[in-house]
């Protein structure tokens, strides 16, 4: 892809914009690596988990009527771990220390996913594919969703499987 050398050099300024960032990585919303600068981290690794936070998030976004994705924020005991809409078709997830200030990580993530996603959406536009490897099969299609009942409209019961956590009133 054309664009990676820009994708790659937004990344690294974004990590010298906020010095407690670790890693930074961007990539399609199937998971696959558009550009990365994660030391010590699988690229590879950290864009599938990415794709399937995903879709997990676009679910409990539309599941709440909270509309279309935008962020993700995940907080372990030793960082977080933030994922940002970069246009339709790619996602950008930083790694950073406990210690970063939560809202210039936000501020400074969602202007570099807006970027991240114009030089995607551009490379596109000019019929570059996606990723090096190889391309996604839906090109251009927005992020996952996911068809729901009408609100009101009855959802049939699932039964439990057996690695189904039961509470007391289930």
């Amino acid at each position: 892809m054309a664009a990676e050398p820009e994708v790659l050099d937004e990344l690294h300024r974004l990590r010298a914009r906020v010095p407690q960032l670790t890693g930074a990585l961007a990539a399609s919303v199937d998971g696959l690596v558009l550009a990365h600068d994660t030391p010590g981290v699988e690229p590879e690794g950290v864009a599938a988990l990415t794709a399937a936070a995903l879709g997990v998030a676009v679910r409990m976004a539309d599941a709440t009527g909270q509309g279309d994705f935008r962020e993700l924020l995940v907080r372990g005991v030793d960082g977080y771990v933030a994922t940002y809409a970069a246009g339709t078709s790619a996602v950008l997830t930083l790694l950073a220390e406990d210690r970063v200030n939560v809202g210039r990580l936000h501020l400074e993530g969602r202007r570099s996913g807006t970027r991240i996603g114009e030089l995607v959406e551009a490379a596109t536009a000019r019929g570059e594919p996606v990723t090096p490897a190889r391309a996604p099969t839906r090109a251009t299609s927005p992020l996952p969703t996911r068809a729901r009942p009408a609100r009101g409209a009855s959802r049939t019961p699932t039964t439990p499987t057996p690695n189904t956590p039961r509470t007391s009133e289930s």
